[in-house]
């Protein structure tokens, strides 16, 4: 095994958004650092996830709107769709975004490394290939940021077949005719909704009351309502009780709270209950690194209990989300820099649902302000009441903003409709400010967008609201 004579000040084990965010930040502020990485940069959520799903989604959007072309005035007459060709495009938006990444490695000096990486011990990690040790780096300080990994439910294996994990939904070339989804979570509801898009009978099963069940109620109501038009059947606070596969596809038995079984059968079940912490194989138990239900536990410096070993990202445990692993990655290479950065405010997270219409929101629902003890102020707008809305022909759903009525500060933000998910920006930034409904309200708004519906939301909730 071929010995570095380097030493590194940082060498991340994981090349997704928190390990390569952080490496190359930790290259701005002159460390020597290295990316060890066993498949492509970007990780799962740049070439299993977050990109390659949009473009699924957006071929989706595409289909739908010219099925609808004739509300444009616009004829369109034997429409089709090529499956292989749309698992291609999203193929190759993740293929561009990983060669980026690539170069901004190589751009801001980072050293990649190809392999499987270990930790041997203190300060040396072990990298293989092929199965065959290839060489060891010695490095300051080591970043675990290795993301997670599908989980399944007790008894049920993904077979990559019959039932499949997202990964393997993504590269389907012929798609399902008919689809059970395992999980009310966003990989489920956006996989709906793309299934469905293109004719498939697709079922959801959630033990929770709802879909995407850490969502304002009110505004999932209105997506379920939507889904249930779209003939998408939601069979919420159900359980799975068996997955069989057949010959013909998979059998999958629920149960429901109140009592009863039902029978859903489909040529696959695609698993999405959640995601476990990917920590197997990393020398970690070795190293007395401390791990709790397959998440690595923290500090809040993102320090293990291991000096030298820190851990960000999907692999410390939720939210899992790809801007909150290059959060971490960016305040916990700042602080070992020796600066001062504003610590990751988790309770000012957005959360993104890319289905149609999308669902986007930040803060506490209406019901978690309540139950923290707030008196609050709700403000509403319809998409329907929105000019630029109308005109684009996309009317369904609505803002709402959740306010402290004794100081008037936003407390939460939930959106569902159009571009829901590009619109909750302005209230992060709101949130981040500590903004009040008298700010977001005189905060001049371009007409006609879509964001005055923000700006109409926060005077409805103080009776100032001029177009409703």
């Amino acid at each position: 095994m071929a010995q570095s004579n380097e030493t590194y000040d940082l060498a991340v084990i994981g090349g997704g958004p928190g390990g390569y965010v952080a490496a190359i930040r930790a290259a701005q502020l002159g460390m020597k650092s290295a990316v060890i990485e066993k498949e492509r940069v970007g990780g799962l959520c740049l070439n299993w996830g977050c990109i390659p799903s949009k473009a699924l989604l957006r071929s989706a959007e595409v289909y739908h709107l010219i099925q609808n072309a004739d509300d444009f005035g616009i004829k369109v007459g034997d429409l089709k769709f090529d499956s292989k060709k749309i698992i291609k495009r999203s193929r190759a938006a993740a293929d561009k975004l990983s060669r980026g990444v690539e170069y901004l490695l190589k751009k801001n000096k980072v050293t990649h490394i190809s392999g499987t990486a270990r930790v041997a011990k203190k300060g040396v990690i072990e990298v293989s290939k092929n199965g065959k040790d290839d060489s060891k780096v010695n490095a300051k300080n080591i970043v675990i940021a290795t993301g997670g990994y599908t989980r399944s439910l007790p008894g049920v294996e993904i077979d990559k077949k019959k039932v499949i994990s997202s990964r393997e939904a993504l590269v389907l070339d012929n798609l399902p005719k008919s689809i059970v989804i395992i999980g009310g979570g966003p990989i489920g509801v956006e996989f709906a909704y793309f299934y469905n898009a293109f004719g498939a009978e697709c079922t959801i099963v959630e033990m929770m009351p709802h879909i995407l069940p850490f969502e304002d109620t009110e505004i999932i109501e209105i997506l379920e309502k939507n889904f249930k038009k779209n003939k998408i059947e939601l069979l919420t606070n159900t359980k799975v009780e068996t997955v069989k596969t057949t010959s013909k596809g998979v059998t999958v038995n629920v149960g429901g709270k109140e009592g009863g079984s039902k029978e859903l059968k489909a040529d696959i079940a695609l698993m999405a209950v959640g995601f476990g912490g990917f920590v197997e194989g990393l020398g970690l138990d070795e190293l007395g690194v401390e791990i709790e239900k397959s998440f690595i536990k923290v500090d809040d410096n993102y320090k293990t209990n291991v000096d030298g070993v820190y851990a960000i990202g999907d692999v410390i445990g939720p939210p899992l989300l790809a801007h909150v692993a290059s959060a971490e990655g960016l305040f916990m290479v700042e602080k070992m820099a020796g600066l001062d950065p504003l610590p990751v405010n988790y309770s000012n997270i957005p959360s993104c649902t890319y289905c149609q219409p999308q669902v986007a929101s930040i803060g506490m629902t209406e019901q978690k302000a309540k139950d923290e003890g707030y008196n609050v102020k709700i403000g509403r707008f319809p998409f329907r009441a929105n000019g630029k809305s109308i005109a684009v022909g996309e009317t369904e759903g609505m803002v709402k903003l959740v306010f402290d009525e004794k100081y008037g500060e936003l407390l939460g933000a939930h959106i569902i409709g159009i571009e829901a998910t590009d619109m909750i920006a302005e209230l992060g930034v709101a949130k981040t400010l500590e903004s009040t409904h008298k700010e977001v309200l005189k905060t001049v708004h371009a007409h006609p967008t879509l964001t005055e519906a923000v700006m109409e939301a926060a005077g409805e909730a103080y009776g100032e609201a001029i177009h409703i």
